[in-house]
């Protein structure tokens, strides 16, 4: 169900109505308070218009009712916000945004977020895609929600690994313009399907990056709902690239167990640790294709890097042969790729429920002298909101 609005004001309802489409909302709109008290009851959030406040008097009080409209200088407004029980008076087009994310929460429910797992490679070649494709598989097979999406525009594409380069859906540059709330739903029904999961990749056109409120706004939708994301990330750095960091709650820094690539990895986890919440090292042991026999054991390359070691990231000849035919990494459910993902996720606890109130985590910058990333929970319940105030 939807939110209700009340208003007769021809204006702010068509402005109404904008909003709740931006958030995937279907409301049902009154002049004044419902004949039925179950639609008043019921609804998730009600939007009154300042037109319609002396009509709301005898409304019974409930929570989620919000005092809507463009002037809200005058005394009393206020004064009618505390006589509905209003939780706050907002004033468009200033809090629009704020109003989106709010409608768009009882639309899709704030609830826990989906567990986040960034996954980039210590050095080229070193497997990270191949990974990152094996963690999505294993999670959809698992029956969890699960959004893979590929960040790195000069990786050849996910789709490819996945053998769905021709499967319908949206890629990329399709959602370049993309700003602030996103709904989840929509997303994930623009996105191609393929083996139990959703996947964002890129098309073979010549687009090389998208801007970073693009990106916030993706995987803030992916990130909704509960389930697992897995992020192949690039090798390099960027506004895009910040914006995926800042987003994840775990990312594996996938290393061959020999020294040149050590010395490259090194390099990545100093560019890395500052901006991510957990950076972990996951070794391809000495052996494996690229891995020198004699390379250098597993708890000797997270030492030299400083890392938590994820674990040893196993070689799987049928997972190698099987990706000719299209056939996904970790796929083969008694392959040992499959075994180490489904292991890894074990280890992997998914987030708890968001704090009640709580839209969404976004990434803010900080002051440009440190150029970091950090996040910051949005509260609303009993706070100030944008162009508006609590009462």
């Amino acid at each position: 169900m939807g939110p209700l609005i009340v208003t007769e004001d021809p204006v702010l309802l068509d402005d109404l109505l904008r909003l709740c489409a931006a958030a995937g909302a279907r409301p049902l709109v009154l002049p004044t308070l419902p004949e039925r008290r179950g639609e008043w009851e019921a609804a998730p959030l009600v939007l009154v218009g300042d037109d319609a406040a002396a009509r709301m008097e005898r409304a019974p009080r409930r929570p989620g009712v919000l005092l809507v409209g463009r002037d809200q200088g005058e005394p009393a407004v206020w004064q009618w916000a505390v006589r509905i029980g209003a939780e706050h008076v907002l004033r468009l087009p200033d809090a629009e945004a704020w109003l989106v994310d709010r409608i768009a929460d009882v639309v899709e429910g704030a609830g826990r977020s989906a567990r986040t797992v960034g996954v980039v490679g210590g050095r080229g070649g070193a497997g990270a895609s191949t990974l990152a494709c094996a963690l999505a598989v294993t999670a959809a097979a698992g029956g969890s929600r699960t959004v893979l999406v590929d960040a790195d525009p000069l990786g050849g594409g996910l789709d490819v690994l996945l053998g769905g380069e021709q499967a319908e859906g949206l890629r990329w540059p399709a959602f370049a313009r993309s700003r602030g709330r996103m709904a989840r739903r929509a997303l994930e029904e623009a996105l191609p399907e393929l083996h139990g999961l959703r996947l964002l990749s890129w098309d073979r056109g010549d687009t090389a990056a998208v801007p970073p409120q693009a990106v916030r706004a993706v995987l803030g939708a992916a990130r909704r709902g509960g389930g697992t994301v897995v992020v192949d990330l690039p090798r390099r750095a960027g506004g895009e690239v910040a914006e995926s960091l800042a987003q994840l709650d775990l990312v594996l820094l996938v290393v061959p167990a020999e020294l040149r690539a050590v010395a490259a990895a090194r390099r990545m986890a100093a560019v890395l640790a500052p901006e991510v919440r957990d950076l972990r090292v996951a070794v391809r042991p000495a052996g494996t294709p690229g891995t020198p026999g004699d390379g250098l054991a597993p708890d000797a390359v997270a030492a030299l890097l400083g890392l938590d070691l994820a674990g040893v990231v196993p070689y799987d000849p049928a997972a190698v042969e099987a990706q000719e035919t299209g056939t996904p990494p970790g796929s083969g459910p008694r392959g040992p790729l499959a075994r180490f993902c489904r292991e890894l996720w074990g280890r992997v606890a998914s987030p708890g429920p968001a704090p009640e109130g709580e839209t969404e985590l976004r990434a803010q910058e900080e002051p440009a002298r440190r150029g970091h990333l950090f996040r910051a929970a949005l509260g609303e319940a009993w706070t100030p909101a944008p162009g508006g105030a609590a009462v």
